[in-house]
């Protein structure tokens, strides 16, 4: 099983203001662990830079105008008060939607068997046209519809375990009968949306809020009992997982209670839906995970759960 890792270093470009949480030294943490013996075996890569065209997939053009116009060249621009733009935010956006992209070519043309990418900033609450809770592109469903416009994929399936609901993957797709997008997240918690009742307009979305202070055992039951039925019977073609690793016990954020263990399960399961419908395709973008050695032992646990350990 070969397993793509792709990082680069315009991660590092994209500034927060002093103590904000959403900070470079989560991709420092994430390459540190990485580098372990255990990982060895990964096939690693620099995101690329992606194209106007590829955002224009899930977000609309004046946004994209927009965004490119308030980009700065010193100093910080504020689009809302958890979301800023420094000198380097733009090229770091855009090598995350460029490693999205190419990380959905290598697993599908079968140069990889799926793929993690670990970029910043991350993505799933951007909407079609609007920026907020750190994220301006939403890579995860630009990778699902990329893999349906340019290789005629008919279903993906978008998994979300984040512990903040991806209320902008839900809006993109929200209409959309060709893409499942399936959530577990804590409620009541920004940014508000993510309800069981909120199913889509053809019954296409799937949450699974949690309560503050759940753990493992209510996560995986989450799973067993709700998603995991719901993306069979969907039979998905590809499966992107919107990867935040903020429910973990040590995150500063929010109050769920998982540990690495549960994000090496709940991989492990997505697998075995992507082994039966899927050819066992899967794409992985980053989104949360605020402590740093929280969000290290979580990724080693996800991307060994890749590499089939």
């Amino acid at each position: 099983m070969t397993t793509l890792v792709l990082t680069h270093a315009a991660s590092f470009g994209h500034l927060t203001p002093p103590g904000h949480p959403e900070r470079p030294d989560r991709i420092r943490a994430i390459e540190e662990v990485l580098t372990g013996d255990r990982f060895r075996n990964l096939t690693r890569g620099e995101a690329p830079e992606g194209s106007l065209d590829s955002v224009a997939l899930c977000h609309n053009e004046h946004y994209i105008g927009e965004l490119r116009h308030l980009s700065p060249t010193d100093g910080l621009v504020y689009l809302d008060s958890d979301t800023s733009m420094s000198p380097g935010t733009w090229e770091a956006a855009m090598r995350g939607v460029g490693g999205a992209i190419a990380a959905t070519e290598a697993v599908i043309t079968g140069d990889a068997s799926n793929a993690f990418v670990a970029t910043r900033p991350p993505g799933h609450h951007a909407e079609t046209g609007r920026a907020m809770g750190f994220c301006l592109f939403d890579q995860a469903a630009i990778a699902a519809r990329h893999a349906q416009r340019k290789h005629g994929i008919d279903r993906v399936a978008v998994v979300d375990f984040d512990v903040h609901h991806g209320n902008g993957t839900q809006d993109i797709f929200w209409a959309d009968r060709s893409v499942m997008y399936c959530s577990t997240h804590q409620m009541p918690l920004f940014p508000g949306s993510g309800a069981i009742s909120e199913r889509g307009d053809h019954d296409t979305i799937v949450n699974a809020p949690l309560a503050s202070g759940d753990g493992g055992a209510k996560f995986r039951s989450a799973f067993d009992n709700l998603i995991l039925p719901r993306l069979e019977k969907f039979a998905p073609e590809l499966l992107v997982i919107s990867a935040g690793f903020d429910a973990h016990s040590r995150d500063p954020l929010a109050n769920l209670n998982l540990s690495a263990s549960d994000f090496g399960w709940v991989t492990r399961k997505l697998m075995d839906i992507a082994d039966a419908t899927a050819g066992g395709r899967i794409v992985s973008v980053l989104e949360g995970g605020y402590d740093l050695k929280g969000l290290q032992d979580s990724v080693a646990a996800h991307v060994a759960a890749l590499m089939g350990a």
